[in-house]
């Protein structure tokens, strides 16, 4: 059968997934390799090579029989992290040099009085911002011509000092970009082989420093994107792909790698902001639709929030210290997971992360030289995971260089190791507890009206005491939890979002047309692209949002509004759904003041056929299913128990397996803890409930 096959590929910080879903069956394989830090292409050519093995055809079969290869990659975010981009010039309007610096106006910790503290995070170094005398005036009117020969100064400067990305921001510029324009033309003319990020196209927005900062930022990131979509690009091209990879993008959606290049900034999240998409997928048998999706891997913890089936969509947030304007899906992520290194701070409390021992070397149990004690070593010493190894067997655990990890940690407490080791647990669990409540208590959600979905090889061993902990009594884990974030990207849509600014009050028919025009203007953009990609207008959806507030406010909110036109006539529903939004904000809403817009923005999808939905049929009993005992440790005292532990492929559909219980999934292990019980669902997921 032609295009059999969709394929999704997730580059984590310690493990590469990949997802391979038959769309006609929806039988759905999940595969792993080790992540490569230094050549992530090295990882998906090991991942493909097991897929091959596995269908019995070669690499290039595997590719060219997908319709589709998707990636998800933390290239972009890891580079923002270690502060590995490229050296990057800012060409700005004069006396604007230190917008990135003086930011807001307001310092974000307010109890760090390091003189460096702002210099020391900048993309762009001081020297390499280089203002230019020119003014456009919030009305787009020109005060003051651009002067020509100072574009020109600051791209000799920059070829002297090496810069291989340029970001141009000037003052009002997205009512009037004709001076960034002409500024592009002589980059472009005199620095012929640079990255160039214009402000006005990136982000069309009113606010000089948000624009300024994702336009950095983006600049920053665009070569190490580039280098990356290429090699990946040009690896899939030469395995015979009949489609260009598609890369997964922060605000959730699927992009070409050009787009990928052009708009590096939307590759951020691009790994974790799949979790919704999967979240509501496996939720949907269960006719859940208000989930909270955790992913716990190697080296990071994810979280999203997904209400009445509607995930946050963040803009103008800050972001490792910058500003990012345009829409990322919501996750908090903290450093916590299963390589997060167990240590003894000055005042001789036990921390856990942030930092990691990643894949390399990895924790002490993978017997790759690590030796600090990771939340993986102390999940081995507790009788959590198999000592025969995990990936069935494929990666072997050391339990003896575990239990001398945990030992660096014991001993100075004067507790047992099997203690220390349910210390380490415990305080990762808090630490992903917390990271939970920011994203649900801290923003007026009760948890306790959400389901768990887990996501993550290391999340089943945790999962059952984050729920007990946050009063949350029902979890969802599929099978495929350890991959989830690839197979998100399977079932998920080509997106785009195309933004402008539109300062207008909404009391007169001229501020209708207006709006409307700039609409169809975006939307004829975002069309144009999706149908150069291949998609008909059938399979082509618009949806329309405003940025509103009242008049005098100095925030907005963004509005979701039906994509009919607008004029005079229906203009109070627009304004109608600005009073709803705002009052389930804020409590409050203030029909009688006039109401303006500040921003547009249409988000373009283009709809792709979704794989089938798997179905197990398995029937095998509880007790067939039994592989043995194993020594296990729930409690603070670190007296083990005998807990039974199962084999997921013997588990039949409904069969239940109450707690205290250990399920061994090929790529996760888990851990019920006593009060606790879970059955195998048809739709490839294990529904766990709290029975106390």
């Amino acid at each position: 059968m032609e295009h059999a096959y969709r394929l999704g590929i997730d580059a984590g910080g310690t493990f590469t997934d990949f997802v391979v879903a038959n769309r006609a069956t929806g039988e759905v394989k999940l595969f792993k390799a080790l992540s490569t830090p230094s050549d992530p292409t090295r990882a998906i050519e090991n991942g493909l090579r097991l897929i091959a093995d596995d269908l019995g055809v070669s690499p290039s079969e595997v590719v060219s029989d997908c319709d589709l290869c998707i990636n998800g990659t933390t290239v972009g975010l890891n580079a923002l992290i270690t502060h590995r981009g490229g050296r990057t010039g800012l060409i700005c309007t004069a006396g604007h040099e230190d917008s990135i610096e003086i930011r807001n106006g307001h310092k974000e910790d307010g109890y760090r009085y390091d003189p460096e503290y702002p210099a020391a995070t900048m993309l762009v170094p001081r020297y390499l911002r280089k203002g230019v005398r020119e003014r456009v005036i919030s009305d787009g009117s020109v005060r003051t011509p651009m002067n020509e020969d100072d574009v020109r100064e600051a791209c000799r400067l920059f070829l002297k000092e090496g810069v291989e990305t340029v970001a141009i921001s000037f003052v009002w510029s997205v009512l009037n970009a004709a001076h960034e324009r002409r500024a592009a033309e002589i980059v472009r003319e005199m620095m012929p082989g640079v990255v160039l990020t214009v402000g006005s196209e990136l982000y069309p927005q009113v606010r000089e420093y948000t624009r300024t900062s994702t336009a950095v930022t983006n600049a920053y990131l665009a070569p190490v994107m580039r280098r990356y979509v290429t090699a990946v690009d040009s690896y899939f091209r030469a395995l015979r792909a009949k489609q260009p990879v598609r890369y997964f993008q922060s605000n959730g959606g699927l992009a070409i790698g050009q787009a990928m290049t052009d708009r590096s900034v939307y590759a951020i999240n691009s790994g974790p902001a799949s979790a919704p998409q999967a979240g509501l997928f496996v939720g949907a048998p269960f006719a859940k639709d208000n989930v909270i999706t955790v992913d716990m891997g190697g080296t990071s913890f994810d979280i999203t929030l997904t209400r009445n089936g509607q995930t946050n969509l963040n803009k103008n947030i800050d972001f490792l210290r910058y500003r990012i304007g345009v829409p990322m899906i919501q996750v908090e992520t903290l450093g916590a997971g299963g390589g997060s290194i167990g240590w003894i701070d000055s005042l001789g409390l036990l921390q856990v992360g942030p930092q990691s021992a990643g894949s390399e070397p990895g924790p002490a149990c993978y017997g790759r030289g690590g030796t600090e004690p990771t939340t993986s070593d102390a999940n081995l010493v507790l009788g959590y995971l198999n000592p025969e190894g995990l990936l069935g067997g494929k990666l072997p655990l050391d339990l003896e260089k575990a239990r001398q990890a945990v030992a660096t940690i014991a001993a100075p407490l004067n507790i047992s190791i099997e203690q220390a080791a349910y210390g380490m647990f415990t305080i990762v669990n808090n630490n992903m507890v917390n990271g939970i409540r920011r994203v649900s208590v801290e923003r007026g959600y009760d948890p306790r009206d959400f389901v768990l979905v887990g996501a993550g090889g290391a999340t089943a061993a945790h999962i059952t005491a984050l729920a007990r902990e946050m009063g949350i009594d029902t979890i969802i884990l599929p099978k495929l939890a350890s991959g989830l974030c690839a197979f998100g990207q399977v079932i998920s849509d080509v997106k785009y979002n195309y933004m402008a600014t539109a300062p207008l009050r909404l009391d007169n028919a001229a501020a209708c047309d207006r709006i409307e025009q700039l609409f169809e203007e975006i939307e004829a953009q975002g069309i144009a692209h999706l149908k150069a990609d291949g998609f008909p207008g059938t399979l082509i959806e618009v949806q329309r949002s405003l940025e509103m507030r009242y008049v005098g406010q100095v925030h907005e909110c963004t509005v979701d509004i039906p994509n009919f036109r607008i004029t005079e006539e229906t203009i109070g529903q627009v304004k109608d759904a600005f009073h709803a939004r705002h009052e389930e904000l804020y409590t409050y809403a203030e029909r009688h003041s006039t109401v303006e817009v500040v921003n547009i923005e249409s988000t373009i999808y283009g709809r792709i056929e979704k794989p089938k939905a798997p179905r197990l049929r398995g029937t095998g009993a509880l007790q067939q299913a039994l592989k043995g005992h194993r020594d296990a440790v729930f409690d603070a005292s670190g007296k083990p128990r005998s807990t039974p532990v199962y084999d997921s492929a013997a588990l039949g559909v409904g069969v239940t397996v109450a707690g205290p219980a250990i399920i061994e999934e090929v790529t996760t292990t888990i851990v019920i803890e006593p009060g606790w019980a879970a059955a195998l669902h048809e739709s490839g997921s294990y529904l766990l409930t709290r029975q106390d």
